[in-house]
């Protein structure tokens, strides 16, 4: 049973979303602050997060930028914060999805369904590992490396690089991209795949991995083979 943490300073939003995300089928733990999620996190190790931005004492952002010091599990945003900037900054402390209030639970359950499924097809492909360059991709871990260290990327990172790594050499725009990630029309635009290309080529030059992605002008973005 996929485990899921609630992390929200309102009660009738942690109530709602408790009884939604279990009538799924899924086991909930709730938080009315960030105080104590991630040492409980390393405790309980849940499936995915749901962290409110504007909280007391620890809001969502520097919660998220302290887990995401030791874990990539799937993180969604929710927050009455509207504006894009509030959301690509989330995405871009690694974030996979962001949620503005109010918004319907059942948006929400699609949201973190289209997250599980991903993951899990990903993982089970046929062909397990994926070599490029320098770079390995172990699919049924979720694991890339270069020279035996770990390069790490968040869910959406990870995500946007296998996709153009199992179509190597084959361009794909920004809104093509999008929708495979989010698997569904996002409510953004093309400067959130941009901003995920600058941080998967930012860790790659960390591990100066020979890989490139290559912008396509005016068109988008691919992996030459």
């Amino acid at each position: 049973m996929k485990h899921i943490f609630v992390v929200d300073d309102e009660k009738n939003i942690r109530d709602i979303l408790q009884k939604y995300i279990e009538n799924e089928g899924y086991k909930v733990t709730l938080f009315s602050d960030g105080r104590q999620v991630f040492q409980e996190m390393l405790r309980l190790k849940p499936d995915l997060l749901i962290i409110d931005i504007m909280m007391p004492y620890f809001d969502g952002l520097e919660l998220c930028k302290e887990i995401r010091k030791a874990s990539d599990i799937p993180i969604i945003f929710v927050s009455a914060r509207d504006g894009e900037f509030d959301r690509i900054l989330g995405l871009e402390l690694g974030g996979d999805d962001y949620l503005t209030k109010p918004f319907s639970p059942r948006e929400l359950m699609a949201r973190i369904k289209n997250i599980f499924k991903r993951m899990e097809k990903t993982a089970g492909r046929t062909a397990k590992t994926i070599i490029i360059r320098d770079v390995t991709i172990d699919l049924d871990r979720r694991y890339i490396e270069k020279d035996g260290i770990e390069i790490k990327l968040t869910t959406k990172e990870y995500d946007l690089f296998v996709f153009l790594a199992q179509n190597q050499g084959k361009p794909y725009t920004r809104e093509e991209m999008l929708e495979y990630i989010w698997g569904y029309e996002y409510a953004g635009d093309g400067r959130l795949i941009d901003d995920l290309i600058k941080r998967v080529r930012k860790k790659l030059e960390q591990h100066q991995a020979s890989v490139e992605l290559s912008t396509i002008w005016g068109y988008g973005y691919r992996i030459d083979a």
